[in-house]
């Protein structure tokens, strides 16, 4: 069964708000086939600890508005990768150094990614879409690709 309507839009609202903070390729995940506890990953860069920290409380600011409340949030405190579980989405927030070494995307790269709108993918709104190759790693083109 793929996410919810609410998942999508949960994440689509969360990507806004990290897309308003100059959050970098930001993508969302459907993980509902993979996983029990939640349907939607969306993963987020920022370029250092205080952009992470920003993103973070927009996201969470931004979410509260819509009456969805964190469950568990791991990671503030370093703001280095900060993983914030609002039950129908996990947001995941990451330093681009990071970003790069975990390479979430290739670990989930058997789900499907969800479109997101242009104001939401991060940056000036023309993140490239994240495309794997056969081994999961980044099509050429995308600047996942420039960092592996």
């Amino acid at each position: 069964m793929p996410a919810t309507e609410r998942a999508i839009e949960l994440a689509i609202t969360a990507a806004r708000a990290a897309s308003d903070r100059k959050a970098a390729e930001i993508i969302a995940l459907d993980v509902s086939e993979q996983l029990v506890l939640t349907d939607v990953f969306l993963i987020a860069s920022g370029n250092n600890e205080r952009q992470v920290s920003a993103i973070v409380d927009a996201v969470e600011e931004a979410l509260h508005k819509e009456g969805v409340k964190p469950i568990r949030r791991e990671g503030k405190g370093e703001s280095r990768w900060v993983l914030i579980d609002f039950g129908d989405i996990v947001v995941h927030v990451q330093h681009a150094e990071d970003r790069v070494y975990y390479a979430l995307e290739r670990l989930w790269k058997d789900c499907p990614v969800i479109e997101l709108p242009e104001d939401a993918r991060g940056g000036d709104g023309t993140a490239p879409e994240y495309e794997p190759d056969d081994y999961g790693y980044p099509l050429s083109g995308t600047d996942v690709d420039d960092a592996v």
